[in-house]
């Protein structure tokens, strides 16, 4: 007999589980279907365990600049088993944890893989390898995506990795390749250069991070390499030859091609929607470049299917899927006050050393609008806090319309900027022009100061600096 829901979310990411948890607050009868592992690529192999590990190389760099603080530490040294295993550690708490919000709501979890059946049933291919039917008038996709491969550079899990692969190594590389600069190369860049391994990164478009403001960008890439990193953009990798415990890379750049040899490669060229095997053949389901096409209320082609998260459209971000799923649930739910999500208000974060953090539009994107601009920049050397801390390198940026006083944008490099921008995110949502936080009190001494004086000298009106 098919089991009946008011709702079935497929996937247990960040996306479905959120979705998961606020149609039960709603009082549905929910089910959620999960083939791997609740809390997704996120929880389990991206965006929580890259942190931990991220930590421990930030701390192991702190460490080699002690003196500056007036310290001394002798013999310093690194754990990489204890430091993966830490981060694996700090993944497992988070997935029990979810666990415990899925049975604390209710939430009927089947631990299986689900294709669409067609008439709102699921067919599931139980973990245990039994099956099972289940219905629902509305089901929500949210299976995520997995690393783009690219011919030639193939990921073997050994030699060449992906994401998950750099996430456990089992020895340091002494040299490593990273293909790609957005956010996860760079952050695995990072990663590996702080704890000594000699990085390069290849970059196809003219600078690291495309998609941050170009003098962002540019900052960034200093840092980098005032770091040791060796960037090379506008470039490709035509191919990879496997040696024994080696990768020879044919490296296209500026007409010539270069081979140089790595320890590992770390393919990070972006991802592609998991559509495949889940029954979207029989549907008016759309796919677009390996994702699925949906509307500002995520709902498909398909009448009753709904899609969130990174199996649909950019920006891929875990944040993002979290809140179409409310969105999603909301709307289909009827709860009152229910608007599509605006992508122009969503930040992004980058967790490399220095920091990278940004929302809305950039310069150049701001100018190709055809509106009139104010810029503020503030730099972090001007600011008390980031003084005392120890670091002074960085850059606050702001944009306005100014005609409207609107914030249009926001971009920002140096310590502790993924935690700053959300003073810029509540700002957008709040629809705040440049005199509301003008005229906003910031604490002192913070960081946070920053973003009071970048609008300031927006209109010639920073005070220190």
């Amino acid at each position: 007999m098919t089991q009946s829901f008011d709702i079935i979310i497929i996937g247990g990411g960040p996306g479905g589980y959120v979705a998961a948890i606020r149609a039960a607050q709603l009082g549905k009868n929910v089910a959620l279907v999960e083939a791997k592992h609740l809390g997704g690529i996120c929880l389990n192999w991206g965006c929580i365990p890259t942190k931990a590990l991220l930590k421990s190389s930030e701390l192991y760099y702190t460490l080699q600049k002690l003196d500056q603080y007036g310290l001394e530490a002798k013999n310093t040294a690194f754990d990489l088993t204890k430091i993966v295993k830490r981060s694996r550690d700090v993944a497992g708490q988070l997935v029990a944890g979810i666990k415990h919000l899925m049975k604390k709501n209710k939430v009927t979890v089947f631990d299986g893989f689900a294709r669409l059946a067609g008439g709102g049933k699921v067919d599931i291919a139980l973990n245990d390898g039994n099956k099972n039917q289940i219905s629902a008038p509305h089901i929500i996709l949210a299976t995520g995506a997995r690393p783009r491969v690219l011919p030639g550079i193939e990921p073997d899990g050994k030699l060449i990795w992906t994401s998950k692969e750099a996430m456990v190594p089992e020895t340091m590389p002494k040299s490593l390749l990273v293909i790609g600069s957005g956010a996860i190369g760079i952050e695995f860049a990072s990663f590996y250069r702080s704890l000594g391994a000699d990085v390069t990164v290849i970059e196809i478009m003219d600078r690291v991070l495309p998609v941050e403001d170009e003098e962002i960008s540019a900052m960034a890439r200093k840092a980098f390499e005032k770091q040791g990193m060796k960037i090379i953009t506008g470039a490709k990798v035509a191919k990879l030859e496997k040696g024994k415990d080696s990768v020879t890379a044919h490296i296209e750049a500026g007409g010539k091609t270069e081979t140089v040899t790595f320890d590992r490669v770390i393919s990070a060229v972006g991802i592609t929607g998991n559509t495949e095997n889940i029954g979207l053949e029989n549907t008016r389901v759309q796919i677009d470049r390996g994702h699925i096409v949906t509307n500002p209320w995520c709902e498909t082609h398909e009448a009753g299917v709904y899609a969130i998260g990174d199996v649909t459209a950019p920006p891929w971000l875990a944040h993002k899927a979290s809140h179409e799923g409310i969105i999603c649930v909301e709307k289909i739910f009827g709860v009152p006050g229910v608007h599509p999500l605006d992508v122009k208000k969503i930040p992004g974060c980058t967790y490399c050393h220095p920091q990278v953090a940004s929302i809305g539009l950039t310069e150049a994107k701001a100018k190709e609008s055809g509106r009139a601009v104010k810029v503020g920049k503030f730099p972090f050397i001007g600011n008390g806090k980031a003084i005392a801390l120890g670091e002074a390198e960085g850059l606050i940026k702001t944009i306005f319309d100014a005609t409207t006083g609107e914030l249009l944008g926001a971009h920002m490099i140096g310590t502790e900027v993924t935690e700053l921008i959300q003073g810029y995110a509540v700002a957008k949502t709040g629809e705040l022009v440049e005199t509301d936080l003008m005229h906003t009190v910031f604490p002192h001494p913070t960081l946070s100061e920053m973003l009071h004086e970048s609008v300031l000298a927006a209109y010639g009106k920073a005070i220190h600096f």
